[in-house]
């Protein structure tokens, strides 16, 4: 908890933390404790969800997957319904179609959506789609990696990643910040009143 209260103490004011991509929650990555420490030092908090190895290929079936396993583990922790949960879109294998990445990310969606979490999507570098494509799919929430990705039309992004990784306080970090889009969308965290 020490080291989440001298980053509220040094002006931050949220935290997204990673969940595991395959089975239950592991060392490393966000635990219930933890989620808990996070909040009880006034940092607001979401989850996101690790990325494959590059050069990964993404299909329906292993968007379902994936996205069960994020609310699965997102429950395991106690987030609440309502809140985001980040899907990272990044790495994919070269040749890999816009149609398997599109159906991928629906059903990722579909399965986050079901479990009543609010799916967002981080845009990182190899992600295929293009602008267009991405605020084509079933998201309402963008975040924009430091990576050379394209905008988002009419909506724009919520999230931006501003810096590569540094140190703070003793752990790695991503520098980013939030903001509305350009239709008032807003990030769903879950903050301690």
């Amino acid at each position: 908890m020490a080291v989440a209260q001298q980053f509220f103490a040094q002006g931050y004011k949220f935290c997204v933390r990673y969940l595991t991509l395959l089975g239950p929650q592991a060392p490393g990555d966000l635990s219930a404790q933890e989620a808990m420490d996070i909040l009880d030092a006034g940092l607001a908090l979401m989850p996101v969800q690790h990325v494959r190895e590059p050069g990964w290929s993404p299909s329906q079936d292993l968007g379902q997957q994936d996205g069960e396993q994020a609310a699965a583990n997102a429950q395991e922790i106690g987030f609440p319904s309502g809140v985001n949960i980040w899907c990272d879109m990044e790495g994919v294998a070269e040749g890999a179609s816009a149609q398997d990445v599109t159906d991928h990310c629906n059903a990722w969606f579909d399965a986050v959506d079901a479990a009543g979490y609010v799916p967002g999507l981080y845009v990182g570098a190899d992600a295929v789609l293009t602008g267009q494509q991405l605020y084509d799919l079933s998201f309402e929430h963008y975040w924009r990696s430091q990576s050379d990705v394209p905008d988002i039309p009419v909506r724009g992004y919520q999230f931006l990643q501003l810096a590569p990784s540094m140190a703070a306080n003793g752990i790695g970090i991503d520098v980013d910040i939030a903001q509305d889009d350009n239709e008032g969308g807003q990030a769903q965290w879950l903050r301690i009143a």
